[in-house]
């Protein structure tokens, strides 16, 4: 059984199926610094993470969007930060134009669920 959660006309922001939860990208406050926009992008991601009753320890695999690869020292201070020791997922990261010009960061998390 699919399970979706915050469904609208073009995605929904969790759906869970067979033990693996998939997020839709998140991003930070618009106009923030890197740091920011990551910790926020970050803060996102575990709150539905715990929505969907899984947690930062149980990603599977994370994709990282960064408008500029120059950004990428700054945001992987705050990511490593974040990750808990000795679990750090599969991760890509690549450069990739984003929605606004705003945005610097965008992150895309598929996790286990319990």
């Amino acid at each position: 059984m699919i399970e979706r959660m915050h469904t609208k006309q073009r995605m929904s922001k969790i759906v869970k199926h067979n033990g693996t939860v998939y997020l839709c990208g998140q991003v930070g406050r618009r106009g923030d610094s890197i740091k920011a926009q990551t910790a926020e992008c970050l803060h996102r991601v575990d709150e539905l993470l715990t929505e969907a009753g899984s947690s930062r320890d149980q990603i599977l695999q994370a994709i990282v969007w960064l408008s500029d690869m120059r950004d990428f020292a700054e945001m992987n201070e705050v990511w490593d930060a974040w990750v808990p020791e000795g679990q750090a997922p599969a991760r890509a990261c690549g450069e990739a134009r984003l929605a606004s010009q705003e945005l610097l960061v965008e992150v895309i998390v598929t996790a286990a669920y319990d």
